[in-house]
């Protein structure tokens, strides 16, 4: 390394910034070798110019061009957000498709985990009652409810993890036959249907709301709930507003009655070895800074190859930090009908940001400014290198459901509360998370894995990060070490052997809908 080891990281020989890997970030007048000393206190994570940097002239990090100067940048000055100006998007029209080999790699044998094995073919990592719901007005009985289970119930099904109730804030007041209202439509229908569930499919609904429970069973029987003696044990749907129930005691009494039978069916699963083919592993990160694309995620791409070598699906997402890489992607596609739709799904948001008087500019976050990005370029740079290097068999729409074994593009915006539901809808039993200026996100329904960029976060947050990539930066791991770590746990956690930090500490965020729809 040309520069003093452990204090800035030059990702590639091109580039003419580096970013800081100091804890307390450089101080004016430090010198790093090579004749590069500071002209000015540089932050943790921020970029320092490696050389004199002219007005309009290229930024660039990652061999990419991340923004033009501003103003003249010296060597040795912090590179801030200010002096970065945005560069045009690649344009969509002229991308090459398909025309990246794949690498060569051996299929990964011989690793399984304990999983539960479903009628439909799924493997889910765990056994969980979800009780799903078809309208807001629901929500306050069905979280009362599953407090009851949870007390009442679950302790006599010992093989049931949990229970969860599928609140959002859809159902009613919406233009429920608007093109656009098949997004959140067909995400409550595929949650539901996720691996972690079982195949036990258990809706309540009000009775008068436009999202009619029969919508998100169109594929099943509907079967419904009475509060009689002779109440069917294989029912699937409760409405509030049955003329059987009396009150708010009967309407409660009657869910409980009808999770019961989900729960004796639910019971009797148990964990059986299942090859890592059968793992669904949603790759997302949250709180991103200047260390997300030379730590966490390089590591989390080279498990999601592993992962993809061993058979198992893995998911990227976050359209808008994918938009500034798109041109890295698309010849990754395996044939140009896959590399079309990856174009599609940008458009379509571009389109979307548009419609709303928005551009790409409205991301990134204050946090991840001070954390080091200067802006969207450097982040969706920094963002797609979780996909690995393995080719991209599908491309799927918001709440599409996986179609294809290897990696997938799951279209979903870069929110991490939405990106986490539409993973959950497409079919995930795992997800991995990684962050650098932190963040406790997790969800009931499956396991997250928060991978933490820097060992500052690491050591500070060391009850609510599963893995410290920020070892990479400091030189005592390797992209590979820490890749393969996340991969053995990846198959720990999966199997329950291994609890996320975030189930043990109960650190659980609400699903939040995609609604492009209006509402009326």
């Amino acid at each position: 390394m040309p520069y003093s080891e452990g204090k800035i990281i030059k990702v590639h020989p091109d580039d003419n910034v580096a970013i800081v890997v100091e804890a307390g970030g450089l101080a004016e007048g430090q010198g790093l070798g090579e004749g590069l000393i500071a002209k000015g206190n540089v932050p943790q994570g921020h970029k320092i110019a490696l050389s004199d940097i002219q007005v309009d002239e290229p930024i660039v990090r990652y061999g990419e061009v991340i923004g033009n100067a501003v103003a003249a940048i010296a060597q040795g000055e912090h590179v801030d957000e200010a002096r970065v100006r945005l560069p045009q998007a690649p344009l969509l029209g002229d991308l090459p498709l398909a025309t990246r080999p794949a690498p060569a790699a051996e299929p990964l044998e011989g690793y399984t985990f304990e999983g539960f094995r479903n009628p439909d073919g799924s493997v889910g990592t765990r056994n969980v009652l979800g009780i799903t719901t078809s309208v807001q007005c629901v929500a306050g009985i069905v979280e009362y409810v599953v407090q009851r289970i949870k007390r009442e119930l679950l302790p006599q099904y010992p093989n049931v993890d949990d229970v969860v109730g599928l609140n959002h804030s859809y159902g009613c007041g919406v233009a429920i036959n608007a093109p656009a209202a098949i997004v959140p439509i067909r995400t409550l229908k595929n949650i539901s249907l996720n691996p972690n569930f079982g195949n036990e499919v258990m809706v309540i609904g009000l009775g008068c709301e436009k999202l009619q429970p029969s919508t998100l069973l169109d594929e099943q029987p509907v079967r419904i709930y009475s509060n009689t003696e002779a109440a069917d044990p294989e029912a699937n749907v409760l409405s509030l507003q049955d003329e059987s129930f009396e009150g708010f005691g009967d309407m409660v009494d009657g869910i409980l009655a009808m999770a019961k039978h989900h729960l004796e069916r639910l019971n009797n699963r148990r964990r059986e070895t299942c090859p890592a083919s059968e793992l669904a592993v949603g790759m997302q990160c949250g709180g991103s800074d200047a260390f997300s694309g030379v730590t966490a995620n390089p590591a989390v791409g080279f498990a999601t190859d592993l992962i993809v070598r061993a058979g198992g699906s893995v998911m990227f997402s976050e359209v808008t930090e994918v938009r500034d890489a798109i041109h890295l992607l698309t010849p990754r596609t395996i044939n140009e009908e896959v590399g079309t739709a990856l174009i599609e799904q940008m458009d379509w948001y571009d389109q979307y940001l548009a419609q709303g008087q928005a551009d790409r500019s409205a991301n990134p976050s204050p946090g991840n400014k001070r954390g080091g990005l200067s802006n969207v370029v450097e982040k969706a740079l920094g963002s797609v290198i979780k996909s690995g290097n393995s080719p991209i068999v599908d491309v799927i729409g918001p709440g599409e459901r996986l179609r294809r074994k290897g990696l997938t593009f799951a279209a979903t915006p870069a929110s991490d509360f939405i990106c986490g539901t539409l993973q959950l809808a497409a079919g995930m039993n795992l997800q991995v998370f990684t962050t650098g200026r932190g963040t406790p996100y997790g969800l009931p329904m499956v396991p997250v894995l928060k991978v933490s960029t820097n060992s500052t976060l690491g050591k500070r947050w060391h009850d609510i990060i599963d893995l410290d990539a920020g070892r990479i930066a400091t030189g005592d791991a390797s992209i590979e070490d820490v890749g393969w770590e996340l991969f053995h746990l990846i198959l720990d956690v999966a199997s329950g052997r291994k609890q996320a930090a975030a189930d043990r500490l109960g650190i659980h965020n609400d699903l939040v809908l995609f609604n492009p729809a209006p509402v009326t």
